[in-house]
């Protein structure tokens, strides 16, 4: 007996320190679900297109639309979480993805695919100020940014698993009825997901309050009137924010091209696998310590090194000419994710008590709107040449983690006694 309540002590403990409650744990199944299912079949969507017999202008409109789709979706997929509550938005954002998954399966066309994208392709967009918004109505204030690591340490695990059963599934099946038997079983993994989350995940009664006008301010529709909304603070960590993503995806799409065709002595496919391994690595082991760390004292700190480790990552790329130094380098691009799940509790911080998901929404939607074209930048960069492209991200970063350095504000602390609550 002594032995059950000390491994029941021991299970408790753990939870508590990670975050870890029900509704929490359903959200994150619904990650992992939904997760897998889009990975294991998205990511092969390219082949599956041409494998119809659609072009290279079909899939170039996939990605853009992904991009764009990604971006415009945060907003209302927020709006929505604070409208009706977090419980049944995920119920009608995980209906709409089943909807796509099925309509791939019943109707074999790249057309199809295209049309059933628009539904699945940006789940975690329109799903994240839900999740984020969860998070802080069922943690206490010092175990937020924890619950946030674990959301972003949790995808880690779809990331890595589902490509390689949605390459499995082409292997034995084939490129077209592989693909289709993998959107199958997302549909079924994301059906379970549903099923789980409607059962796990707690009522929001506040969010019936909103909604009915109980509490006297109810979520806001307009993006522009909710802008006003926006704090000085909040406002002057989007703008480096952009500034530093600006950094990222300037070479994003040329990050595999220099390793394995600019540079003196490129790497393989497998190496550079490898190389991809060794960064989310380094993410997932910084994730935990950092929101450890981050719960107990200021966010800037931990958000401005990761600005910094963005803003290096190009530099360091840059003079990494073999295989031994892109390790260094992707260790380094692994570390960017340093203070990514504190950002986002920041950003949920600064938020209006009534309108958190919608603010976080609609801060994702301008975000992404800009860095969208940093992409088509990075591409006119690069036909300069790659240290053009390089040097010109890293200026990028420059100017955006001094900008946070200076003008970048925090919350602060506030007592015990809400910390514990």
């Amino acid at each position: 007996m002594a032995t059950s309540e000390t491994i029941e002590t021991r299970v408790s403990r753990l939870t508590g320190f990670l975050g870890l409650q029900r509704s929490t744990v359903g959200v994150l199944a619904m990650v992992v679900l939904v997760g897998m299912g889009e990975r294991m079949a998205e990511r092969f969507l390219p082949i599956y297109i041409l494998a119809l017999g659609g072009g290279v202008l079909a899939i170039g409109l996939l990605q853009a639309m992904d991009n764009l789709l990604s971006a415009l979706y945060s907003f209302p997929g927020g709006y929505l979480s604070d409208r009706i509550g977090t419980k049944r938005s995920l119920l009608i954002f995980n209906l709409v993805a089943i909807a796509g998954f099925a309509l791939v399966i019943l109707v074999p066309t790249w057309q199809a695919v295209l049309m059933g994208a628009v539904l699945f392709i940006s789940w975690s967009a329109i799903s994240l100020p839900a999740t984020m918004s969860l998070m802080y109505k069922v943690l206490p204030l010092n175990k937020r940014t924890m619950g946030v690591s674990m959301h972003s340490l949790v995808r880690r695990i779809p990331m890595a698993l589902g490509p390689l059963l949605g390459g499995f599934f082409i292997a034995v099946w084939g490129e077209q009825d592989g693909v289709r038997l993998a959107f199958a079983a997302a549909l079924a993994m994301a059906a379970a997901a549903l099923l789980l989350q409607q059962w796990m995940i707690e009522d929001d009664p506040r969010a019936r309050n909103t909604a009915s006008g109980a509490c006297g301010l109810t979520p806001e529709k307009n993006p522009l009137k909710l802008l006003r909304l926006m704090n000085p603070a909040m406002k002057g960590l989007l703008v480096t924010d952009i500034l530093v993503r600006f950094c990222e995806q300037i070479p994003y799409a040329f990050v595999v091209v220099w390793c394995m065709k600019a540079i003196a002595d490129p790497v393989s496919a497998i190496q550079f696998g490898l190389l991809t391994t060794i960064e989310m690595a380094t993410a997932v082991l910084v994730y935990i310590p950092v929101a450890y760390l981050a719960d107990r004292s200021t966010k800037k700190p931990f958000v401005l090194m990761t600005f910094v480790f963005f803003t290096l990552f190009p530099l360091v790329l840059l003079f990494s000419r073999n295989f031994e130094w892109l390790i260094v380098a992707f260790i380094l691009r692994g570390l960017k994710e340093f203070g990514e799940p504190t950002r986002k509790a920041l950003i949920m911080d600064l938020s209006p008590d009534h309108c958190k998901a919608g603010m976080f929404g609609l801060y994702y939607l301008i975000r992404d709107v800009f860095v969208s074209l940093a992409a088509l930048g990075g591409a006119f960069l690069w036909q300069i040449s790659p240290a053009t492209n390089l040097i010109t991200a890293f200026v990028f970063g420059v100017i955006g983690t001094i900008g946070f350095g200076i003008f970048g504000r925090d919350v602060p602390l506030s007592g015990a006694g809400e910390r514990d609550r």
